[in-house]
């Protein structure tokens, strides 16, 4: 292929929701330039946006990097982008020389350049950019959008290396996050996330104090009509009370708090820097449960951490069937280059660390049944994200208490509505991870066919 590259343009998305934005980012970009955004892996240029979170994640990167090279066809680009460009840019440059350049975290706004210029060089240090409504989006979710509120972390999490590549957390102004809410609703959203690597410090570095979430809530909230609103990734010991009690009187914020814990024991917890206790996360949940009663409560713990003793890991089981989770998600922990406990004593054997895993979520699994069985005959306000992908006779949704792509779906097997609508649905069964329902309202709603009377 000779002069101007080829017009199309097609992206692997890969990681959390975080990425999932940038990724939005890049393509809106590439629409603004004239290009033709597309998901089909063969088109001439392929973007892969990666994750290096944990070991799997970057190894599902590589080898998704290494199909895109083996489809390359001649004359076409292939661009990397994302964390592991990030993290690991020079070595992929060294020993993937089918790669034709990178896309840094902070060059989201240059990669229709890079794409007409052919590649360009790994970036040379952390990020520091936070991308502001300016940016254009070209969104890939339907009825509902994620809104990253802040970029970075100043976590001291011994075992996460996020910090080394995504920088300080700084905070978008709660005036740029309304202007980019307004012009997500225009386009017909009906479910608002919010979104950062530690949500509820929100604000703080822009003089907001504690209550920086609750104030751009409070702003969302009067400033424009999006149904639905919440926000992922509650750090406890940043938690705002306000914000509880704003989730409790306002129907429109979501009743769902994931609050990742990592751990139950005092001493692993030390070890992880953490800044917590079993005793302060349970006074805590405690509190959030009588200050919104409809609560839906997610969290992730880490099993094999470095000094995990069976002791530890037993604490951990018990303190998860105390609580009660509706959602849990769990890792097995992953050695990181540059953290402290990359290099701590008391390595747990991996196939030890994997046992700890499943029995972990065998023990959530009856918890979640549970949970999920209480709902049945309940009728729940239910956000339709269209056909399911097993059947097309079957509709996939969610409730409030099921955040996007991570807490199972509601099946919803009579009746009918368009992606992206909310309607009401009466559960009828329920799973460990799923439920199932049937829609009974609204009426006389175009495009909404309520199931026949019971």
């Amino acid at each position: 292929m000779s002069g101007s590259p080829s017009r199309r343009v097609g992206l692997v998305n890969l990681g959390c929701a975080k990425n999932l934005v940038d990724g939005e980012i890049l393509l809106g970009e590439l629409d603004r330039r004239g290009f033709r955004p597309t998901d089909d892996p063969d088109a001439e240029t392929v973007i892969v946006n990666t994750c290096a979170f944990v070991e799997d994640a970057r190894r599902e990167s590589i080898e998704a990097i290494v199909a895109a090279a083996a489809r390359k066809r001649d004359g076409g680009r292939l661009l990397v982008a994302g964390c592991l460009v990030q993290r690991h840019g020079e070595e992929l440059r060294r020993e993937i020389p089918e790669i034709d350049g990178f896309v840094g975290l902070d060059q989201l706004r240059e990669v229709a350049d890079i794409v007409e210029l052919g590649g360009g060089p790994p970036p040379p240090g952390p990020s520091h950019v936070v991308f502001d409504h300016t940016a254009p989006r070209l969104l890939t979710t339907r009825g509902y959008a994620y809104l990253k509120v802040a970029e970075g972390c100043n976590n001291p999490c011994t075992f996460c290396a996020i910090p080394q590549w995504r920088g300080r957390f700084r905070s978008r102004t709660i005036e740029s996050l309304v202007a980019e809410a307004k012009r997500l609703e225009a386009q017909g959203i009906a479910e608002l996330c919010l979104l950062a690597q530690d949500t509820t410090r929100y604000g703080q570095d822009l003089g907001l104090g504690r209550h920086g979430l609750a104030r751009l809530l409070e702003a969302l909230l009067s400033r424009t009509s999006i149904s639905w609103i919440r926000f992922l990734y509650a750090y406890p010991t940043t938690l705002d009370r306000e914000v509880l009690r704003l989730m409790g009187s306002e129907p429109r914020v979501c009743s769902y708090l994931d609050i990742p814990l990592q751990h139950s024991h005092p001493e692993i917890l030390r070890r992880m820097r953490r800044g917590g206790s079993p005793e302060r996360y349970l006074r805590l949940l405690e509190e959030a449960r009588e200050l919104v009663p409809d609560l839906f409560l997610r969290t992730t713990f880490i099993v094999g951490f470095p000094g995990e003793s069976e002791e530890h890991f037993a604490h951990l089981v018990d303190f998860v069937g105390r609580i009660g989770f509706d959602h849990l998600g769990a890792f097995v922990f992953s050695p990181e280059d540059g953290t402290p406990a990359g290099s701590m004593d008391g390595a747990v054997p991996k196939g030890e660390a994997r046992r700890r895993w499943r029995r972990l979520l065998a023990r959530q699994r009856s918890i979640s049944l549970a949970r999920r069985r209480a709902l049945v005959g309940r009728r729940l306000e239910v956000l339709v994200e269209g056909a399911c992908e097993e059947s097309e006779h079957l509709l996939s949704g969610r409730h409030q208490g099921m955040a996007p792509d991570v807490d199972g779906r509601l099946l919803i097997n009579d009746g009918t509505a368009p992606a992206g609508r909310l309607v009401e649905v009466e559960i009828t069964d329920a799973f460990p991870s799923d439920l199932v329902g049937r829609i009974v309202g609204p009426a006389g709603v175009p495009g909404v066919v309520p199931a026949p009377a019971a």
